[in-house]
């Protein structure tokens, strides 16, 4: 019998799952819908289709330990904790789960140093500090209507702005408008496998991720009304996947959408900054900060010290979940971490 734990990283746009030995090998991966409670459509069926995929093959009783880092586990704790109880339970898993920021995730599967802070930007965004792989401070992360300045959902909510202002009149014509070409529905989004940690998924721009060749004009009305239908159907978490439309229409050179991601910058940097000195690494995390864009371009050129990009949240977690278990578990909780994230 093979001692197993588990690692789940959830955010607004996806849920990854890790199934680890103790020796910090990887034994089982999943992948399911975002799972923010705040902000997605079905957080425990997502958590619950992660899990049991992670599982195929794998017998739940060997499970020791599990760990989930959640996007807005830390507005939603009560709740967060029990949609994940359930998710466990119904995975066919003994015990329950341990909840943590789905900073400390990342933060943990980046580098096995103990302490330094995390900076993420993704469909949500949050920054925090850890100190002995614990929170000890936070900035932001208040979810979509409240805060998570600089993310994905906070540039798609920018970028609809920007387009009505410009619709009726407020405001100079901007690309952006063809995001919403002809008021059609958007894309279906790509599948969890494919969608990553962040606001990758495509929108009403299409797959190319670039606006029609000859778009009609909308009316502001018509705007509205598709933002709204997209969010009542996928939850807030629509709007960040306009974020690569403000990207692609800021590299051709687009004032308003320039706009948006150098004040999105602007912000970011500020929430990392109000966690005041840190020691260890800064971990850049989502996919707005880990991927070649512009708006991570732009942080990173305000940031000093060691700065390391994040790697797999999940793994992160697992590694987590490998430290929870004891040294009667895992001989060696942290040469486990390393070999887990590589």
């Amino acid at each position: 019998m093979t001692a197993l734990v588990i690692g789940v990283d959830g955010g607004g746009t996806s849920t990854r799952c890790v199934v680890a030995t103790v020796s910090g090998e990887v034994a089982g991966r999943g992948y399911g819908g975002g799972s923010n409670i705040l902000s997605s459509a079905d957080p425990g069926g997502s958590l619950r289709g992660a899990l049991l995929a992670a599982l195929a093959g794998l017998d739940p009783g060997e499970v020791t330990a599990g760990v989930f880092g959640l996007a807005g586990g830390d507005s939603a704790r009560e709740r967060t904790e029990a949609v994940a109880a359930e998710a466990w339970r119904a995975a066919g898993l003994p015990g329950r789960p341990s909840v943590v920021s789905d900073a400390l995730a990342a933060f943990a599967g980046a580098t096995a140093e103990a302490s330094g802070a995390v900076l993420i930007a993704g469909t949500g965004a949050v920054a925090a500090r850890i100190d002995d792989r614990r929170v000890t401070g936070r900035a932001d992360g208040y979810g979509w209507l409240l805060g998570d300045e600089g993310s994905g959902t906070w540039i798609g909510r920018r970028a609809v702005r920007a387009v009505l202002a410009s619709v009726d009149g407020r405001a100079a014509p901007t690309a952006l408008l063809g995001c919403f070409g002809d008021a059609a529905e958007p894309a279906p989004s790509r599948s969890p496998e494919q969608a990553g940690p962040g606001p990758a998924a495509p929108g009403p721009l299409g797959s190319a991720g670039s606006a029609p060749s000859a778009p009609s004009a909308p009316s502001a009305q018509e705007i509205v009304r598709l933002v709204h239908a997209g969010i009542a159907e996928s939850g807030p978490a629509w709007l960040a996947r306009l974020a690569p439309a403000v990207e692609a229409a800021a590299r051709d050179g687009d004032a308003a959408a320039t706009a948006i991601l150098d004040e999105a910058a602007r912000r970011l940097a500020a929430t990392v900054g109000a966690l005041g000195p840190v020691s260890g690494p800064l971990v850049l995390a989502g996919s707005l900060l880990t991927e070649p864009t512009l708006l991570a371009g732009k942080v990173r050129a305000g940031l000093a010290g060691t700065v390391v990009t994040a790697r797999d949240s999940a793994a992160g977690a697992a590694a987590l979940a490998l430290h929870a278990a004891g040294a009667g578990a895992v001989p060696d909780p942290l040469a486990a971490h390393r070999r887990l994230i590589g």
